[in-house]
């Protein structure tokens, strides 16, 4: 049986995150109402694209049809988020609502 010799461990040092990203520093400041409503923009900015596209796949404009797809699951997933926010933040008002003042 041969005992094979094992290096130094080195381990990588990561330097600390100093500034927060944008989003990170809207939610801090209490920036809600801008992170739902940017939030919106990008479903209806995403639900637009795929509308052009399939307009476009209709009339035989669209040139690649897995663009139309594309557009469209993103479409479908945004709205899925944003539905399921939507039904997360009526089950906390819900909540709230029933605590005994």
């Amino acid at each position: 049986m041969t005992i094979a010799a094992v290096g130094p461990i080195t381990i990588p040092v990561v330097p600390p995150i100093t500034r927060p990203s944008t989003a990170e520093n809207d939610m801090t400041q209490g920036n809600f109402a801008a992170q739902v409503g940017q939030g919106l923009n990008t479903l209806q900015q995403a639900q637009t694209k795929a509308d052009d596209l399939a307009v476009q796949a209709a009339t035989g404009d669209l040139l690649d049809v897995h663009d139309y797809m594309i557009a469209a699951t993103e479409a479908s997933l945004t709205t899925q988020l944003t539905v399921a926010v939507r039904n997360k933040a009526v089950d906390a008002f819900n909540e709230i609502m029933r605590m005994q003042a």
